[in-house]
C-alpha cells in the first residue's frame, strides 16, 4: 500500500485447535480517516467487520467497527483480533479500556496471550413465536418451552434454539427474507444454536446477519455472550461457557464466555479467545 493508505492487518480470532476462527480487518492508525473512507476500506477488505483504532480522551483506545455495508456499535471478534495484534506488537499483559459506541468496556490480556473483552450488561427484549421464522428458515424446528428473544450485550440479536445439532447444520436460510424480517424487528441478526447436552462445548451455533451484508459468520463474540446470559437465565446456569461456531463453514471456532455477579447482582460478562 502507498504511504497515504493505512495498513490493514488481517487477524483471525477465536481459533480452535490451531485452525478456523473468524477473520477481521484491523487498522491500528485510523486517525484522520473519514467515516466514508472507513466504510470504503471495510468494503475492500470484505470481511464481516474491520476495526479502526484511534485515540480516546476517556479510555486507552477508541474502536470503531464497519461491516462491508454499514457501521455497527460493537464487534467481539474484531476487538479480540485488535488486542491480539496489539499484544503481538508489544502491548503488555494487563487491563485496558476501550471507548466504543456501546460504551466504555474493559479488556484483559492474560499472560498466556488470551484476550478477554467485557460486554455490556445483558438486556432482554421482545420474544417471538417460532412461526415468525418459517419463511426465512424453512422447516425450522424450535425447542418447545424455550423462548425466542432478542438479547443484547452490545448488539441486539435474536437467539433461536434449534431442536438438534444435526438440524442446525441442515438449516438453509432465505437471506433476503431474513434481512427484511430483521429490519422489521430492529435486530442485527439471528443466532441459532443447539445444545449439546454437555459442558464443553455447551452449544453449537450458527450466526446469520444478512441485513449487514453477512450471510453467515464463523465466530461472533457479542452473540455468544448474549447466548451465555440467555442460558444462565433459562435453566443452564454456569460461570463459564464454551461454544463452537463456524463448523458448516469449514472454520470451526471456539468462543469462551465468563459470567460473574457484579454490583447489585448485575451479571458481568467477558468473552475470550486466542
Amino acid at each position: 500500500m502507498s504511504d497515504t493508505q493505512p495498513q490493514v492487518h488481517i487477524v483471525y480470532a477465536f481459533r480452535h485447535q490451531g485452525a478456523g476462527g473468524n477473520g477481521a480487518g484491523v487498522v491500528l492508525d485510523g486517525a484522520g480517516l473519514s467515516r466514508q473512507q472507513k466504510m470504503d476500506i471495510a468494503a475492500r477488505v470484505g470481511l464481516s467487520e474491520t476495526a479502526f483504532v484511534t485515540p480516546s480522551p476517556k479510555a486507552d483506545f477508541h474502536l470503531e467497527y464497519f461491516t462491508p455495508v454499514d457501521e455497527v456499535d460493537l464487534c467481539g471478534h474484531a476487538t479480540i483480533a485488535t488486542f491480539l495484534l496489539l499484544h503481538r506488537q508489544g502491548l503488555a499483559p494487563g487491563r485496558y479500556t476501550i471507548d466504543t459506541r456501546a460504551g466504555v468496556l474493559q479488556m484483559i490480556i492474560d499472560p498466556d496471550g488470551t484476550v478477554w473483552m467485557q460486554q455490556c450488561c445483558p438486556a432482554f427484549f421482545d420474544t417471538y413465536p417460532a412461526a415468525d421464522f418459517m419463511d426465512c428458515i424453512p422447516g425450522i424446528q424450535a425447542v418447545p418451552g424455550l423462548p425466542i428473544p432478542a438479547v443484547s450485550t452490545g448488539l441486539k440479536d435474536i437467539l433461536l434454539p434449534v431442536a438438534s445439532v444435526d438440524q442446525l447444520y441442515q438449516l438453509q436460510p432465505d437471506f433476503e427474507a431474513m434481512a427484511r424480517l430483521n429490519r422489521q424487528q430492529g435486530v442485527v441478526g439471528i443466532h441459532a444454536f443447539a445444545l449439546t447436552g454437555g459442558t464443553d462445548p455447551v452449544a453449537v451455533c450458527r450466526n446469520f446477519a444478512p441485513l449487514y451484508g453477512i450471510p453467515e459468520e464463523s465466530a461472533t463474540g457479542t452473540s455468544n455472550c448474549a447466548l451465555a446470559c440467555y442460558l444462565h437465565r433459562y435453566g443452564h446456569p454456569a460461570s463459564r461457557y464454551r461454544f463452537l461456531q463456524g463448523v458448516t463453514m469449514g472454520r470451526t471456532s471456539a468462543i469462551e464466555v465468563r459470567l460473574s455477579n457484579g454490583e447489585q447482582g448485575v451479571l458481568q460478562v467477558f468473552v475470550g479467545g486466542r
